[in-house]
This record gives structure tokens, sequence and C-alpha cells, in this order.
């Protein structure tokens, strides 16, 4: 399995169950792996034939930019959904760290497995 990978990707959102968090957008950073066959890129050396990195991190920036929700279990389920669905890919492993959550630790967050069944 060939691996693709997107590390500390930025984006600001409304994440949190708090007041302040509700009103105000936070950054998180996500680092993404997603599994995709690259022989035929390889082979002809033409960008149709691979998972366009550029527009996958477009893509979820945009995603997370315009959400709105109250737990990163439910953002980071539903950026697995976008990667899954959107771009062909079989499996992602994502983690999501949104910084400064809780103040006597530098990172904080999750990581999940995701592949189609």
């Amino acid at each position: 399995m060939d691996i693709i990978f997107l590390g500390k990707l930025e984006a600001s959102t409304i994440i949190g169950i708090y007041d302040w968090e509700r009103e105000t957008k936070q950054s998180i950073v996500l680092d993404i792996e997603m599994a995709f066959d690259i022989k035929k890129a390889a082979e002809t050396d033409d960008i149709i034939h691979t998972l366009d990195y550029k527009a996958v991190s477009e893509r979820i920036v945009s995603f997370v930019e315009q959400s709105n929700y109250y737990l990163v279990e439910k953002l980071i389920e539903e950026i697995s959904k976008v990667l899954l669905t959107e771009f062909n890919t079989p499996w992602v492993k994502i983690t999501l760290n949104k910084k400064g959550a809780i103040s006597r630790a530098k990172d904080v967050g999750i990581v999940i497995e995701r592949g189609i069944k």
C-alpha cells in the first residue's frame, strides 16, 4: 500500500462546548495519511493518475473552516468521510490536534483510522 500524506495542515474553525468556543475560531492542526496506488502515476508521470494533495488540502481546509461542531470527535469523523468518498482513497489515518485545549498540555487531540468497507 502506498501512502500520500499531508503534515501539519492548519485550519481555523468554531469547535468546542464552552460559550467562548462558540464565538471564537480556534486553530486545529491535521496530519493526514491516505492510501493510494501510485504505480500508474509513476509509470505515466501524469497527475491524473494520483491523489492530488493540493486539491485534498484545499478541500479539507475549506470543509474545516466552514464547519461548526461541538466535538473534535465529530469533526475528525466528518473529515474522514470527505477523504474516503470524494477522493477515492480506501484508507485514511488522521491526527487532529486542538492545540491549547488544555492549559497544562501543549497538544491534545485524536487519531483515527478509517477505511471503506
